[in-house]
This record gives structure tokens, sequence and C-alpha cells, in this order.
């Protein structure tokens, strides 16, 4: 009989991969750039077995192999093609969020810092009767810094626990974008059968555009979850894949007068929800991009759909030069900071769980002391989801 709480050294897609697992479900991270790249229940369950996160179209490589002079033409040249060649669900921006500068990419430096294009790899593993932990890293040689993420799970649990820290290892002190790129795509999300949720406040669209191809007016404020289009008039962010053909990138700024905030996801016709719970102090922006059909050039070649809900440290994904000239931003601050030779920690934690049938919407997430408490657009539709982690993430309590 398999053991309820396991981490197995795996494959995925043909790369290297490890998959933790309890009795309810299962986890699958990459080493090569540590990408989570499944997150769904168990088929034992009888629940809905449906993966949330983006799995590309493309035959993807192990990132850290990736030569432009062999891989360019198959995901495209270095500033963007490295990291494409790997990508996948849920991936880290670090130490930076956005495209390398010119001269950073002639340096070998891709989208999203040397992070989500490096080989992890695994340092401590721990399985007992009630937890399963495993514990990867990386080193960032060109930012000078480490980043350890530990990902565990509990029996009995349907959440996966994160905690993540970066560790300077210079003597002096460092300000960098930390940023969860969580995507999701079909056969999860999709234009009439699902809904992203999150407790927005101010946003403000992209300034450059989306290549010719904008759902969205450029550089214009909102206020969630409704943005202005090019033409007047608002589309409602919360309903993805509105129109084929277009793409959008937005920032939201989460509500101040939280201390946890939280992103969903559901899938109404499997009564399926997917989310993210997160503290205020470490991230309080979400970031949102949109590829509906509308990128031709390779790997995209116009059949990619995805949503990203990006919680971040930071607004917007753009080059560092563009990003330190816009803090603030509403007021928030933009930017995360490690000490010479010191280290920082951030924690989350990641849910599924089924809803009443007639719930198509979240109104509100919270954690409490061993449980997420859950409430959703239908009256008395509160649900509350074990979990006993959260007390081993050392969040405080108001």
């Amino acid at each position: 009989m398999p053991k309820q709480l396991a981490c197995l050294k795996t494959q995925w897609n043909g790369r290297e991969a490890y998959t933790l697992h309890n009795d309810l479900v299962q986890l699958v991270t990459l080493t090569g750039g540590g990408h989570i790249a499944e997150f769904q229940f168990l088929p034992a369950t009888e629940l809905p077995v449906l993966n949330p996160l983006w799995v590309p179209p493309w035959k993807s490589m192990e990132p850290y192999l990736y030569q432009a002079d062999k891989h360019a033409a198959e995901y495209g040249p270095v500033n963007e093609g490295k990291l494409l060649s790997g990508i996948a669900g849920h991936n880290i921006c670090l130490d930076y969020f956005g495209p390398p500068s010119e001269e950073e990419a002639a340096q070998g430096l891709s989208t999203h810092g040397e992070a989500p294009s490096a080989k992890w790899k695994k340092t401590a593993l721990h399985e007992s009767a009630r937890e399963v932990t495993l514990t990867i890293e990386v080193d960032l040689p060109v930012a000078g810094l480490r980043f350890i993420r530990e990902i565990f799970l509990r029996r009995g649990e349907s959440v996966a626990y994160f905690r993540e820290t970066v560790v300077n290892e210079k003597k002096a002190d460092h300000f960098f974008h930390w940023t969860q790129h969580v995507t999701l795509s079909p056969p999860f999300l999709g234009r009439k059968t699902s809904r992203v949720d999150l407790p927005g406040t101010r946003g403000r669209t992209y300034a450059g555009g989306y290549g010719g191809k904008e759902l969205l007016a450029s550089d214009r404020g909102f206020h969630w979850p409704f943005a202005p289009a090019p033409r007047g008039g608002n589309v409602d962010l919360a309903r993805p894949f509105s129109r084929p053909g277009r793409g959008f990138l937005v920032s939201v700024l989460l509500s101040p007068h939280r201390e946890f905030e939280y992103v969903t996801a559901l899938n109404m016709p499997h009564g399926l929800l997917f989310g993210y719970v997160f503290r205020r102090a470490d991230f309080p922006w979400v970031a949102i991009w949109e590829e509906n059909q509308s990128r031709s050039d390779p790997p995209w070649n116009g059949c990619c759909q995805t949503r990203g809900l990006e919680f971040s440290s930071t607004p917007l994904p753009v080059t560092r030069r563009e990003a330190f000239a816009v803090s603030p931003l509403f007021g928030a601050t933009t930017f995360s900071i490690v000490p010479a030779k010191g280290k920082v920690t951030a924690c989350y934690l990641a849910f599924l769980t089924k809803v009443p049938e007639r719930v198509d919407s979240v109104r509100d997430v919270q954690a409490g002391r061993s449980e997420i408490h859950i409430r959703g657009n239908v009256r008395r539709t509160a649900l509350q989801l074990g979990a006993s982690g959260i007390a081993d993430l050392g969040w405080p309590k108001k």
C-alpha cells in the first residue's frame, strides 16, 4: 500500500521533477527553474482531477541548458527564450520582475531574473506520519543571492504550504523584486466557465500596450475589476479571455486594510476553487497578465490562452531601470530589501477545494489559526478548509 505522505523524484513531460503527495492532493515541482507545474486532487478522492496551472503547448526543456545559437528559433532570443524554454505553471521571479536590459541580455540574463532559468537542487527531505517537507534551493551568482524554498503538505489537507528565504551573500544591502508568477490556463479557465477574484483596489494598465493587440487602454488608472477599453467602456477583468487575439497587462494594489490577501480562480462546471493566501506585508501587488491567442511568434504561435495572477512586491514587469524610476506607486512600496549578509523570509499557501453548486464568485478568504475561511457570493456559503500548517508559518495574528 503506498504511503499517504511522500516525496518522490520523478519525471514531468521529460523534465526532472519532485512529486509530493498526501492522501488528497499532489504537487509537482521542477528542478529546472523551480516551477510548480501541477497541483491537483488525486483520482482516488473522486474529486475533479484538474490542474489549474498553465502547461505550455510547446515541448519544454531544462532552461539552464538553453543556448541561443541552438534554441532561439524555437523559443525566442535569450532575453525571453531562456525563460520560455522551461516555463510552467507557477514560477518565481527573482531578483527582478520583467525583462533584462539590453546589456543584461548580452550577458546571458533572461526575463524575470536568474531563478526561473537556473538549476535547483534538493537540500532536505523530511517525511513523517503527519507531514512531508521538501527543501529546494538555487544560487543566483549575478545577484549575489541564495534562494531557499520549503514546500510541505499535511495529511488530510488540500493545502500546500510554502516558506521562502532570500539570503544575501554580499556585504551590501540588496534591493530586489520578489514575485510569485502564478499562471493559469484552460481547461481549468474558460471564458464563460470561470472567474478570478482578489481584494483589489486601485489599478494601472501597462504603459507599453500589448504589441498593437491591446484589450485595454494604455497607462490608465482604474478600480478593480473594471479597466478601461481603448475606445471607451470597461472590461471586467474578473472574467478571463473576453476577446480572442488580444492581451493585456495591469497591476492592482491589494487592500491596505487587510493583513492577509488572496487570489482565487473558480471553475464553475466542476465547482473547483483554487487560490493562494499570503501576507500583504510581503506581497501588496498583483500583476494580472492575459495572453489570448495574440502572440504569433515562436513559441507562442498564436495558440496560447493564459491568465497570470502574479502576487508580488512590485507592480509591473519592467526593466529594473524603469521599476526604480517609478517607485512608489499609489503610496505603496515597489520593491523588497535584504540587508547585507542577511536574509528575509516570506510564507504563503495554495489550496484546492470544492464549493457549492450555486457559488460563482468569492467574496472573501481569510487565514484562521488552523483553517482557511472562504465566503462565496451566495448567502450563507461560508466554507472552512482545514489548514493546520498555518501555525507553522509564523504568521502574526491581529
